[in-house]
């Protein structure tokens, strides 16, 4: 089933208190970190917190994931072990930062499976976050969509990306100065989305740091939200409703989108007349149109949206 991904929330595994009060928002995901937000330092004790925050529960439908350090540091193999093995059937995916090639993805799931193995644990069911935080990610983005099933979704890290490619800007999610016709980031958005959407990933938007501007981050998550992104990161509390509100379709939207699939499914079965393209009011819809209500419905689905309106089917003549 689509895991409902509108707003995913970072909290860091060294806070305890913020940890337990992810408990009481409404993000979708939590991804309890102990990466970039811990320092080196901390990052023992944040394990054993993060995996007492998991084992004592309270996070209710929200996905769980914890952030390890890349591959590229000496803290990767044990943030996986004492997590995985500490809290596994409570923890739905580890997502992999500044990931640049298939075969780091290959050793996130290799080491998995020998820990679900070896502690009597659901094999495959933790499933992968991949990070894309550099320009060798992105140039290898289709291999890592598809070096595991376990491969859930594709995020954007915007920070670390535009350090990577030099880009002129302090200012993480803004288009840097001078670039003043279209979205800098447009062409890296469009292909996480494409490899996401070719290989049945969800694609997810990173951070927006300027958090006392909401309305900046309802403007930068619209773009993604409007190119077909699922979700987007939060940092702060005030960020969650916003993330949520974006990436839900309207309810209107929704509710066509469900009427057209079912008016589909009825006009083209025999009891509706075998038909292929029919009139649903004073539009017309076919396959293409189930296709694009599919999209809307799910995200709908996704996010719990109830129905407002049902389809009746004609009276018989």
């Amino acid at each position: 089933m689509l895991r409902s991904r509108r707003s995913t929330l970072a909290v860091p595994g060294s806070n305890p208190r913020m940890l337990e009060k992810a408990k009481g928002l409404a993000a979708d995901e939590i991804f309890m970190d102990i990466e970039d937000a811990v320092a080196p330092a901390a990052k023992p004790e944040a394990r054993k917190n993060i995996v007492a925050a998991l084992n004592e529960g309270g996070y209710g439908g929200k996905t769980r994931v914890v952030r390890v350090n890349d591959w590229t540091t000496q803290w990767t193999y044990a943030d996986v072990i004492e997590v995985v093995e500490g809290a596994g059937p409570n923890l739905d995916c580890i997502m992999l930062p500044k990931v640049q090639t298939a075969d780091q993805i290959v050793a996130l799931d290799l080491l998995l499976t020998q820990i679900e193995k070896s502690n009597g644990f659901e094999v495959g069911r933790i499933g992968i976050e991949a990070q894309i935080e550099n320009a060798k990610g992105l140039i290898n983005i289709d291999a890592i969509a598809q070096a595991s099933p376990r491969v859930e979704t594709l995020i954007f890290g915007p920070a670390d990306f535009m350090a990577s490619i030099n880009m002129k800007s302090l200012v993480v999610g803004e288009q840097p100065p001078g670039y003043d016709v279209g979205d800098a980031y447009h062409y890296i958005l469009m292909r996480i989305l494409m490899a996401a959407r070719a290989y049945d990933k969800q694609a997810i938007d990173g951070p927006y740091l300027a958090i006392k501007d909401l309305d900046g981050y309802r403007r930068v998550a619209g773009r993604s939200a409007a190119l077909g992104f699922d979700g987007k990161w939060v940092l702060h509390p005030d960020q969650v409703a916003a993330a949520n509100e974006v990436f839900s379709p309207r309810q209107d939207d929704y509710d066509h989108a469900e009427l057209i699939l079912d008016a589909y499914d009825y006009f083209t079965s025999a009891e509706g007349g075998a038909k292929g393209a029919v009139m649903l009011g004073d539009e017309m819809i076919d396959e293409a149109s189930r296709k694009m209500a599919l999209v809307v419905s799910a995200k709908g689905r996704a996010a719990g949206m109830p129905r407002t309106k049902s389809f009746d089917p004609p009276a018989a003549s």
